[in-house]
């Protein structure tokens, strides 16, 4: 569900959607990985023929073969549902409650730990190889397609023949559309079958195919990548884009802490320069008593304000933010990775009452008049809103925890 063309994070940033069908439409459309060459921008709309002729010429001076880009692109046609979709994709406005609670289920944990077991070797290999724990991939694998049950139903090749077709952003959609007939050519991808995600997201942990050519591992043995159908094709695969993202062995990612209510909060968010050890110093406990990490940098992450649930964010979080733009999601998929690995229910706290739509818009428009950059006045609490409201409530002497309250907006 789970991109400009050479970043991951910022395409899912612009695609970043909310909750639409399947599981993976949870967190907005992928993003690729692999670095893309500045080229004049390519031809979009007109003659379908003659695009796909542009198609299969750059495919052939990439190095594909004439056949297999004929074999790919045989039959395609624009499905004007990828437009619809892309045209009407939703915001992210849940809490991090309501979010977490409803994705972290216990269900899913269970299914998720029962995975872990059937794959214990193909995740053994996963750790030593790349470095990343079962409970990462578990995580974002149940979180993407609950385990590859929801991968999602339109032609792949014709989701991506349509946006790169489309003139909107034809500059990320056309090397994937490239990258897929290079899948054609190995044998990875049946171009008139394979279905996944409207944006082009392939498979048990939704990657488009650039990322797959980049990252693709073959877990099974079966001398093909096929991340749709190959549970261990699609740990390993996830486990090496992963590594690539940034993810450092042995390294926490997220740790489930308690706060004392003296805190320096306008010290909290993401991006701020304080240790895990500095927070401890000033009575933030660890749930589970490991101070052993302390000094490695520690983001408080405070995602409904002081009263709600707490985290120290470490270095390793920013795969997350790679991987997705949403706070909220990647928060939730963090979360979910520690459950996996052994960690506790969060502690729900009592966070104070929080702002409706309108009265985020009514709000983030207060903000952007007193002159703080808080981007669209979408109602959606995001990083510069986020940061506006702390510098605010510091200002009129409350608790600067950034989290968006009535009483905030009235004393505004």
């Amino acid at each position: 569900m789970h991109r400009m063309p050479a970043s991951r994070s910022a395409l899912a940033f612009l695609l970043a959607a909310g909750l639409a069908t399947g599981a993976a439409a949870q967190t907005g459309a992928p993003v690729s990985e692999a670095p893309v060459a500045t080229t004049p921008a390519p031809a979009c709309d007109g003659d379908l023929a003659a695009f796909l002729a542009g198609v299969k010429a750059e495919a052939i001076a990439a190095g594909a073969s004439a056949e297999a880009a004929d074999r790919a692109l045989a039959g395609a046609e624009i499905d004007p549902k990828v437009l619809s979709r892309d045209r009407a994709q939703g915001v992210f406005k849940q809490t991090f409650l309501e979010f977490s609670q409803r994705t972290v289920s216990q269900a899913r944990l269970d299914i998720g730990r029962q995975k872990m077991k059937q794959y214990a070797d193909v995740f053994a290999r996963a750790e030593q190889e790349f470095g990343v724990p079962s409970g990462v991939i578990t995580a974002f694998w149940a979180m993407e397609t609950d385990f590859g049950a929801v991968q999602g139903d339109f032609n792949t090749r014709n989701a991506l023949v349509t946006l790169a077709h489309d003139c909107r952003r034809p500059e990320l959609f056309r090397p994937q559309l490239i990258a897929l007939i290079e899948m054609v050519e190995h044998g990875d991808l049946d171009p008139a079958t394979n279905t996944g995600a409207w944006a082009g997201e392939i498979g048990q942990v939704q990657m488009l195919p650039r990322d797959i050519i980049a990252y693709g591992m073959d877990g099974d043995g079966d001398g093909h990548v096929r991340l749709k159908q190959s549970g261990p094709d699609a740990i390993l695969t996830a486990a090496k884009f992963i590594q690539h993202l940034g993810f450092q062995k042995g390294q926490p990612w997220i740790q489930e802490v308690t706060v004392p209510d003296n805190l320096p909060f306008d010290k909290s968010g993401l991006g701020g320069s304080m240790t895990a050890a500095d927070w401890f110093a000033r009575g933030v406990k660890p749930r589970d008593g490991n101070t052993g990490f302390g000094n490695l940098r520690g983001d408080l992450v405070l995602p409904q304000g002081r009263l709600g649930p707490a985290f120290i964010a470490y270095p390793n979080f920013q795969i997350y933010l790679e991987w997705n733009k949403s706070f909220i999601y990647t928060t939730s998929a963090a979360y979910f990775g520690t459950r996996l690995s052994g960690a506790e229910p969060y502690l729900k706290g009592t966070p104070e009452q929080g702002l409706s739509n309108d009265e985020m818009k009514q709000l983030q428009t207060k903000l952007d008049t007193l002159g703080h950059d808080v981007g669209a006045i979408d109602g959606i609490l995001g990083s510069g809103t986020r940061v506006a409201i702390q510098r605010e409530q510091q200002r009129l002497g409350m608790p600067a925890d950034g989290w968006a309250t009535p009483a905030l907006l009235g004393a505004l």
